[in-house]
């Protein structure tokens, strides 16, 4: 009977034993598994923030856009590194990166680290949905030549329609124009929607806001590039909706357009002397928005 209970307690020593390292085995596989899935989901975070800044540059640099990507990795950790950078100018943009993970328990096994690897990638659409645009517009039948100078005129001259490119963006009246032609609309204008136009002179309020404009963004050199700028527009697209014999009441928003002012306004001026340019912001795309060189930019893998 001894004999007995002595060879049971010796099979239980080593049950016990064996169920310990198995669990040993399992927590150390956790903590491996969980570095390993820790350290993934910050190289996708980064790999995401690297092409979302890169694309910004889609239209303008691909070798900025490739510095951009670097550099926006090398802010997040150091530690990580680019394997591939592939851009289509003007489309899109991709990243791979990697990272050595040292490893905790596998180590005791022969495997002291294992490489993680992510991929992301970002492209360009059509802008058709955006906040911050300009009580400004550009009739959609324009065909627009980028980096060529044009003039967006504030008065009623010559301007049989009655609509003279301004809208009435938040209601009507010169204040409420001022304060959109500085800041920005705040709210969201999307296409299809139906926007009232501004009637009346306000070359007075546009002057004096230009100059403000212009003065917030040097050029030395000229940047169109330049994020911070001060001079670069949001400008509706539109095409002519509630017309008169001689006045457009109200306009229908197919597209958006950057306008980038290029000089001041004189004192006698009335129109707002500037180009279009190809340029990715913050906004939506829309199906049936119109090309006219604003782009919204999104994460596509």
């Amino acid at each position: 009977m001894r004999a007995f209970l002595k060879k049971q307690s010796g099979d239980a020593l080593i049950l016990t034993a064996l169920a310990l390292m198995v669990l040993l085995v399992a927590v150390g596989l956790v903590i491996d598994g969980g570095m390993i899935f820790m350290n993934k989901s910050h190289l996708q975070k980064t790999a995401n923030a690297a092409v979302l800044s890169g694309a910004q540059e889609l239209t303008f640099d691909v070798e900025e856009a490739e510095q951009i990507v670097n550099e926006v990795v090398d802010k997040h950790e150091k530690s990580i590194e680019v394997s591939g950078i592939t851009v289509s100018p003007n489309e899109k943009i991709e990243v791979e990166v990697e990272k050595t993970v040292p490893l905790a328990f596998s180590k005791l096994f022969g495997r002291e680290y294992v490489v993680v690897r992510a991929h992301a990638a970002a492209e360009l659409g059509v802008m058709g949905r955006a906040m911050g645009a300009a009580p400004l517009g550009i009739d959609d039948s324009i065909e627009l030549e980028y980096y060529k100078e044009y003039q967006l005129k504030v008065d009623e001259t010559e301007v049989d329609t009655g609509n003279f490119g301004v809208l009435a963006l938040g209601g009507p009246g010169a204040k409420t124009y001022e304060y959109n032609l500085r800041h920005g609309y705040e709210d969201q204008i999307e296409v299809g929607d139906v926007l009232d136009t501004q009637t009346g002179n306000i070359a007075g309020k546009t002057r004096s806001v230009v100059r403000e404009l212009v003065d917030g963004c040097t050029e030395l050199p000229r940047d169109v590039s330049d994020r911070e700028c001060s001079r670069v527009l949001l400008v509706p697209v539109y095409e002519p909706y509630n017309q008169t014999s001689n006045q457009m009441k109200q306009v229908k928003v197919t597209g958006f357009a950057y306008f980038y002012i290029t000089d001041p306004m004189s004192s006698s001026d009335t129109s707002i002397t500037g180009m279009f340019i190809k340029r990715a912001g913050t906004g939506f795309t829309h199906p049936s928005a119109l090309s006219k060189g604003a782009y919204s930019i999104r994460l596509t893998e």
